[in-house]
């Protein structure tokens, strides 16, 4: 037996967390080269990458639904498919790479991508998310290492192997992509706090993105949505009911973007309803409303068992049938949080309340939106401009979709907003970024800037490219040829490291 009161001589490391401070040394380096790489040949690894993923993006649909038992096969192939080759295509003439020069303000701008990225994958949108966050730092010249949620990991750790086996072909360099094939608490809240993170991107619920937020590193962390959706008596109400029962049927409702509670104004409130029914929608009894409350809120919050399942599995679970419907709506008579139905609810549920006019829906919609949602979206039909500038100015939201579903608009796929799976809620929310994320959040720019006095002469920048001129070295150890190389160099760094290692123990033993 070790006698108690000495302490171990040495403290054994976690394994799990070893790998993955291995994963960030390579990570480093993987940064240091692409940073090093002009936009041609970035663009090809992209290109790569976003091929793969959306080749399969059938296959990882399916596998996304068994794994976690969320969501819409068919749905999860569009977002694949939107998240790979059509993020590219639509980024494909912004240039993250090239300098910019702006002769007429006299300043050139350098991009300056943020080095390696952690990014949190959520399970309710697991691989359209990998593709996502994967490409956008590609795009910018960023390693990423991807901690996906558990109950979303291996299919996560599945998608995130196919794209960087696609880039490294593309030539890019080893461990510019991994995965935490085991994630856990513990472990990611190291990672997040390690000083070889240069950029956190967290998306997932509140604690976490507060977790990242505590990091000490810069983190892009985003809020839970709860959107309110007027509709006033200007509304094309047969399109508008389509429009909400689609959005709110898309992927069973686990898009945080979903509709939550619809605000109709009293006068068209029965015409809406019967609208949506036609388009779909089980519109139920106060019977089958309190049964819904029950299944879906108990006293420690949400049932997560019902997110992202289909509207008739949630009806039988409540104990009525509702089959073939693609949502189920709950009347309710009172739109603030103590009524559990207008909270946020990411599966096919939607609430349905009737206001008397502009005033009280946005009375309602702040309400609703006090305890979740701020700085997140809202909806609004109709044609009344004086209406939806009302309600956007009002409603804590920073994403007012007019006319179009909230799930697909305020992410930005069916509206001109940044096509995203990461939306911020800014100041109100307790996020640092207010918008979609894009590129952008990816790179800073190192400005050259002139004396704007006429006499000083603006340089010649064009045609100089700072890749090809002379730096300090950034050479790190070659880590692939560590892990399995055969080469002399690679022969030579492992007996050092070994000499080290040994050297290490020796101390440590003799102490």
């Amino acid at each position: 037996m070790p006698d108690a009161h000495h302490a171990p001589l040495m403290k054994v490391p976690d394994a799990a967390l070893e790998t993955a401070r291995m994963k960030l040394d390579r990570a480093r380096w993987a940064a240091s080269k692409l940073a090093r790489m002009n936009r041609e040949t970035i663009m090809k690894i992209v290109d790569a990458a976003a091929a793969a993923g959306h080749a399969r993006a059938r296959h990882y649909a399916e596998l996304a639904v068994r794994e976690t038992g969320y969501g819409v096969v068919d749905h999860k192939v569009m977002k694949n498919e939107a998240c790979s080759k059509g993020i590219v295509d639509l980024y494909r003439d912004r240039d993250y790479v090239t300098p910019r020069i702006d002769a007429p303000r006299k300043i050139v701008e350098l991009p300056r991508p943020a080095g390696v990225v952690l990014a949190l994958v959520p399970v309710t949108n697991p691989v359209a998310t990998v593709f996502f966050k994967t490409l956008l730092s590609l795009m910018t010249r960023n390693a990423i290492i991807l901690s996906p949620h558990p109950g979303a990991k291996g299919v996560c750790a599945d998608a995130a192997r196919l794209l960087a086996d696609a880039a490294s072909k593309a030539g890019a360099p080893d461990g510019v992509i991994q995965v935490i094939e085991e994630p856990d608490i513990p472990l990611i809240e190291a990672m997040m706090q390690d000083e070889r993170i240069d950029l956190i991107v967290a998306t997932g619920g509140p604690a976490v993105v507060k977790a990242a937020y505590r990091s000490g590193n810069p983190a892009l962390g985003v809020g839970p949505g709860n959107a309110p959706v007027l509709v006033d008596a200007t509304a094309d109400l047969s399109q508008t009911a389509k429009r909400i029962v689609t959005s709110k049927s898309f992927d069973n409702s686990i898009l945080c973007t979903n509709e939550s509670t619809v605000l109709a104004f009293a006068t068209i409130a029965d015409r809406l309803l019967d609208e949506m029914k036609k388009a779909g929608a089980h519109i139920c009894t106060p019977e089958q409303v309190e049964m819904v409350r029950k299944l879906l809120f108990a006293d420690t919050g949400f049932n997560t068992s019902m997110i992202g399942k289909d509207a008739s599995v949630i009806a039988r679970a409540a104990g009525f049938s509702a089959e073939g419907a693609k949502i189920l709506v709950t009347p309710v008579s009172l739109v603030q949080p103590e009524e559990k139905l207008v909270r946020e609810k990411l599966c096919p549920v939607l609430a349905f309340a009737r206001v008397e006019g502009i005033d009280q829906a946005i009375s309602c919609a702040r309400s609703m939106m006090r305890k979740t949602g701020r700085g997140h979206s809202a909806a609004i039909h109709s044609k009344n401009e004086e209406h939806i500038l009302a309600f956007a100015s009002a409603a804590p939201a920073l994403r007012i979709v007019v006319n179009a579903g909230c799930s697909l608009g305020a992410s930005g796929f069916e509206t001109n907003l940044g096509p995203s799976m990461t939306i911020g809620t800014g100041f109100t929310g307790g996020s640092s970024i207010g918008d979609n994320l894009t590129p952008d959040h990816f790179v800073h720019y190192a400005r050259i800037a002139y004396n704007k006095e006429a006499v000083e002469v603006f340089g010649k920048f064009e045609g100089l490219d700072p890749l090809a001129l002379p730096r300090a070295s950034t050479a790190q150890p070659n880590l692939s040829a560590i892990n399995g190389g055969g080469s002399a160099d690679a022969d030579a760094m492992r007996r050092e490291l070994r000499r080290i290692i040994l050297e290490e123990l020796s101390a440590v033993l003799a102490a």
